[in-house]
C-alpha cells in the first residue's frame, strides 16, 4: 500500500526520547523528516532505521539550538523549504531543583531554549504555512505550565509561556488554516528527568508514563482536533471546565474602575 505525501515535518530535539518517538510516528505517517538535535550519532542512527523501515526521505541537521548561529540555520531551513508542513518543537531542558539551590546560569540557558527557541522557530515557520495555506506546529510543553508548583519555578514558567504562546497562535492563526496543538506531557519516561537532576526512576511509577504512550495519545489528540491535549488527564471535561473559567475571567480583566472590594 502506498503511503500519503503529508509533506515534511521538521523535528526538534529529535535524538532520542519524545523527539524520536515523534519522527517513527509521523515517518509512518507518511512524512518525510528533518530531524534536528546535537547528537550526530544518535541522529544517523535514527534516520538510517526509519527510512529503511519506512522509505521516507529522512534529512539530519545536527544543531545545538542554544548557539544563534546554528538556531539562525534552522530558521533558514523553516523560511525556505517548502515542502514542510508540520513543526514540533519538542527541544527543551527542565528543572527539579528549588529557584534557591539552581544555577543561576544553568536557568537562563534553559529559558534560551524553551522559550526564546521554540518561540523563534515559531517565528520562521508560521509566514510559509499562512502563505500555502497549511502547516501544523505542535507544542511540547508539560504539565507544569498549570501546575507550576509540582517543580522548578523557572521551568515551569517557560512551559506557562509555551502554553500562552500557543493559545495567543491559535486565535491569530485560527482562520488561516494554521493548525496548533500544545501538549502537557506529565513525567515521561525518558532521559529528561536524569538531565534535570532528579532520575525518573526516583519518581512514582504511578505517575510516569512510558515515551511511546506519551506520544500516541498526543497525536491522537491531534487527530481529534484537540489544542491542549494532557494525555494522562481521564476526564477531558475537567480541562473544559478550567478553560471555561477562564474566559469567564476575561471581560473584567481590564475595566476603567478598581473592583468595589478595593474601594470600598
Amino acid at each position: 500500500m502506498t503511503q500519503p505525501n503529508l509533506g515534511t515535518a521538521l523535528i526538534t530535539g529529535a535524538s532520542s526520547g519524545i523527539g524520536a518517538i515523534y519522527a517513527d510516528r509521523l515517518a509512518r505517517r507518511g512524512h518525510d523528516l528533518i530531524l534536528v538535535a546535537r547528537n550526530r550519532e544518535r541522529l544517523n542512527a535514527l534516520a538510517r532505521r526509519l527510512s529503511d523501515e519506512t522509505g521516507r526521505n529522512v534529512e539530519v541537521v545536527v544543531a545545538d539550538l542554544a548557539d544563534k548561529a546554528d538556531l539562525v540555520r534552522i530558521e533558514n531551513i523553516l523560511h525556505k523549504d517548502a515542502s514542510i508542513t508540520t513543526l514540533v518543537n519538542n527541544a527543551g531542558v527542565g528543572a527539579t531543583q528549588n529557584l534557591l539551590e539552581s544555577d543561576v546560569d544553568e536557568l537562563e540557558d534553559l529559558l534560551t531554549l524553551n522559550v526564546n527557541v521554540l518561540m523563534r522557530l515559531t517565528h520562521a515557520a508560521a509566514p510559509g504555512f499562512v502563505a500555502r495555506g497549511a502547516g501544523t506546529i505542535i507544542n511540547i510543553a508539560s504539565i507544569v505550565a498549570i501546575a507550576p508548583e509540582i517543580l522548578n519555578g523557572v521551568y515551569g514558567g517557560s512551559k506557562a509561556f509555551v502554553l500562552a504562546f500557543s493559545q495567543s497562535l491559535r486565535k491569530e492563526l485560527h482562520d488561516l488554516n494554521v493548525r496548533i496543538q500544545v501538549v502537557l506531557p506529565g513525567a515521561t519516561a525518558t532521559d529528561f528527568w536524569a538531565t534535570a537532576g532528579t532520575p525518573v526512576e526516583h519518581l512514582p511509577s504511578a505517575i510516569v508514563m512510558q515515551a511511546d504512550a506519551m506520544v500516541d495519545a498526543a497525536l491522537t489528540g491531534l487527530d481529534q482536533g484537540e489544542f491542549v491535549t494532557i494525555p494522562a488527564l481521564p476526564d477531558i471535561t475537567e480541562l473544559e471546565a478550567y478553560e471555561a473559567a477562564r474566559q469567564k475571567l476575561m471581560p473584567n480583566l481590564s475595566l476603567s474602575v478598581p473592583a468595589d472590594r478595593y474601594t470600598s
